[in-house]
C-alpha cells in the first residue's frame, strides 16, 4: 500500500510553480497522504478535522491501529478489512490519527450538537440507516460510536440540519420524499411525508439529492431542490411559501451539483440566500454517453423573506460544477473546487476548475467576483473543503471513480490534503490584523448577552469603523455542499482604547435559536477586511 504515496510524493515535488493570478491566495500542501480521501469533512472546536470516504473502496493507504481490523459479512468488497475509512486531523500538530468506522458511510449527512459531538446520519448499503456518533477529545482517545438502527428510512445522500432544540433533521435521500428527525420525541416517531422532494424529482436522473437546507431566522427552513425552493414549517409540515423557479430552469442539486449558502446574518437584514453553478438540464444523461456539457456560470440570489422574493442573477467567470462555497470570516465567500465540465458520478467530469473565485456580497453587481491564484490538484468528485480557525482553508477529497485507483484513468483517487490561505492572510496586511485577547477560546455565553471582546492592532492602524466581529458555525462539508454553515454579523458598541495598542468593545449574541442554534462558533474581529485569528466560544 506504500506504492501510490511514493508515486504521489514524486509527482508533487514535480509540479511547476503556482501561476498568479489577480486576487492572490496562496495554496500549501500539508500532507502527501492522509490514508483515506477526504470526501466528508468537519471541523470540531478541539481544532480537529473528522474525514472520512467510504467502507466498501478496498483497503485505504492507513491502517487500524494496534492490529485491529473491522470484519464485515455484508460489505460490498472486503469481509476483513484491516485498513481505515475515517480519520482526524489534528490542525495544530499536522497529523493523522485513523479512526474506526464499521458500517458504510459513503454519501452520508452530518451535524454537531450543542455539546460539540458530531452526529452523523446514513450512508449506503449497511450504513443507510445508521446514526454515528464522534464525542470529540484532545488525549486522541476518541473513536465513532455506532448506532446501526437510527433512522427509520434509508438516508443515502441525505441533508442534516441542526435545529433551534438542539435535535438535527434529515431531509430526503435517495427515493426518500421525507424527513425526519435524530433523537427521536419517542420511540414511535416515524417518517414526515415532504411532496416537494417528489415534485422535484426527475426520472432516472434525480437532481434533489443533497437539498440546500437553511434555517431562516423565523425558525422555518428554507429548502431548494432542482431548480426551486420553498420555505417550510417543519413542526406542522407545512409549506409556508413557495419560491418561483430559478431562473432557466437548470438543476442544480446533486447530481447537476451545484451549491449553496446563506448569506451572513445581519441585524434588521433580511436573509438572504446564494445558489451557484451546476450542470445545464440533460447534462447527466449526456455526461453518461461521454458527453461533457460546459457547467452552468450562473448564480441566484434571493432575499428569502421579502414580500415578493425574486431571484437576481449573477455570472461568474467560469462554469463550474461539484465547487464549494464557504462563508469567510470578513463575510465573503469562496467558490472552491470543482470542474467545468459535466456532473457529478462516477468518471463523469472534465476540465478542472483550478482557480477559486471570491464573491463579494457587498459589491455592486456586475464586480462581486474575484478570480484567485489557481491550484496544480484537481478537486473534482468527492472532494470538499472547510474554514479553519486560522482563517485558512482546508481542502482534500478527488474520488471519482470506484476504489482506490491511482494510475491509468483520468483522475486519480487523491489522498492529499492542502489548504488555500485567501489574501486576507498574506504577510503585508500583518500591521492592521486585529489578534483577540479576550475572549478566550472555548468561553461560554448565552442567547442576548453582550459580551467583551478585547483585541489588539497595531499602534496607529486602527480605523475604528472598518471594525467587525462575525461568528461562524463550522460545517458538514460533502459532496458540494456545507451543511449548517452561517455566519451572523453581530451588532457592536464603540470601540474604545485599553491602553497602548489594545481595545475593547461590546459584541450583542444572537437573541434565540432561529438565529443561531445552540453549539459552538468561531468568533473573529475583522478589520479593514482583515480577520484576526479565531476564538471558539460556546452559545447555549
Amino acid at each position: 500500500m506504500t506504492t501510490p504515496l511514493l508515486i504521489l510524493s514524486f509527482f508533487l515535488l514535480c509540479l511547476p510553480p503556482l501561476a498568479s493570478a489577480a486576487g492572490g491566495g496562496k495554496w500549501d500542501l500539508l500532507l502527501p497522504n492522509i490514508g483515506v480521501s477526504a470526501m466528508h469533512m468537519q471541523l470540531l472546536h478541539t481544532d480537529r478535522v473528522v474525514m472520512f470516504d467510504r467502507t466498501d473502496f478496498g483497503p485505504s493507504n492507513i491502517s487500524l491501529p494496534n492490529g485491529q481490523c473491522r470484519r464485515d459479512p455484508n460489505d460490498n468488497t472486503l469481509h476483513v478489512d484491516c485498513t481505515a475509512h475515517s480519520v482526524e486531523y489534528d490542525v495544530v500538530s499536522n497529523s493523522i490519527r485513523p479512526l474506526t468506522v464499521l458500517t458504510d458511510v459513503w454519501c452520508s449527512s452530518g451535524a454537531v450538537i450543542p455539546d460539540g459531538t458530531l452526529v452523523q446520519a446514513g450512508g449506503f448499503n449497511d450504513g443507510d440507516h445508521a446514526v454515528r456518533i464522534y464525542k470529540p477529545c484532545s488525549d486522541n482517545s476518541c473513536d465513532w460510536r455506532e448506532i446501526s438502527n437510527g433512522l427509520t428510512q434509508r438516508r443515502w445522500y441525505a441533508t442534516s440540519q441542526i435545529l433551534p432544540d438542539g435535535r438535527q433533521i434529515i431531509v430526503g435521500g435517495r427515493g426518500q420524499f421525507n424527513y425526519e428527525f435524530h433523537p427521536k420525541k419517542s420511540a414511535s416517531e416515524g417518517p414526515y411525508n415532504l411532496p416537494f422532494l417528489a415534485q422535484t424529482h426527475d426520472p432516472r436522473i434525480e437532481n434533489n439529492l443533497y437539498p440546500f437546507v437553511f434555517l431562516n431566522v423565523d425558525g422555518n427552513l428554507f429548502i431548494f431542490a432542482n431548480n426551486r425552493a420553498i420555505l417550510f414549517d417543519y413542526k406542522n409540515s407545512k409549506i409556508i411559501r413557495t419560491y418561483p423557479v430559478l431562473p432557466g430552469g437548470d438543476p442544480r442539486s446533486y447530481p447537476s451539483t451545484g451549491s449553496a449558502v446563506l448569506l451572513p446574518l445581519k441585524s434588521n437584514a433580511g436573509a438572504q440566500v446564494l445558489v451557484c453553478g451546476g450542470a445545464p438540464k440533460g447534462a447527466f444523461v449526456r455526461a453518461n454517453n461521454r458527453d461533457f456539457v460546459n457547467a452552468l456560470n450562473t448564480c441566484g440570489r434571493i432575499r428569502i423573506n421579502d414580500p415578493n422574493p425574486q431571484w437576481a442573477m449573477e455570472t461568474m467567470p467560469s462554469g463550474r460544477v461539484m465547487g464549494d462555497m464557504l462563508l469567510l470570516p470578513n463575510g465573503n465567500v469562496l467558490l472552491i473546487n470543482g470542474a467545468g465540465a459535466g456532473t457529478a458520478g462516477w468518471e463523469m467530469g472534465r476540465s478542472p476548475v483550478l482557480s477559486p473565485v471570491i464573491y463579494y456580497p457587498n459589491k455592486q453587481p456586475g464586480s462581486r467576483f474575484e478570480v484567485q491564484n489557481p491550484t496544480s490538484t484537481p478537486r473534482m468528485y468527492h472532494s470538499a473543503a472547510v474554514l479553519l480557525r486560522d482563517g485558512r482553508v482546508l481542502v482534500g477529497g478527488s474520488n471519482p471513480h470506484a476504489y482506490y485507483n491511482f494510475t491509468k484513468i483520468i483522475f486519480p483517487t487523491d489522498l492529499t490534503l492542502q489548504s488555500f490561505s485567501p489574501s486576507y492572510m498574506d504577510p503585508q496586511f500583518e500591521n492592521i490584523r486585529p489578534k483577540i485577547l479576550s475572549p478566550v477560546s472555548g468561553s461560554k455565553t448565552g442567547y442576548g448577552q453582550q459580551i467583551p471582546v478585547r483585541f489588539s492592532v497595531a499602534p496607529g492602524q486602527l480605523v475604528k469603523s472598518t471594525i467587525m466581529v462575525t461568528m461562524i458555525a463550522p460545517s458538514f462539508a460533502t459532496h458540494s455542499f456545507s451543511m449548517n454553515q452561517r455566519l451572523l454579523v453581530l451588532d457592536r458598541g464603540d470601540v474604545m482604547p485599553v491602553g497602548g495598542s489594545v481595545y475593547q468593545l461590546r459584541a450583542g449574541m444572537p437573541g434565540s435559536g432561529n438565529l443561531a442554534p445552540a453549539g459552538y462558533y468561531l468568533l473573529f474581529v475583522v478589520h479593514k477586511d482583515i480577520p484576526s485569528k479565531g476564538m471558539w466560544i460556546h452559545i447555549h
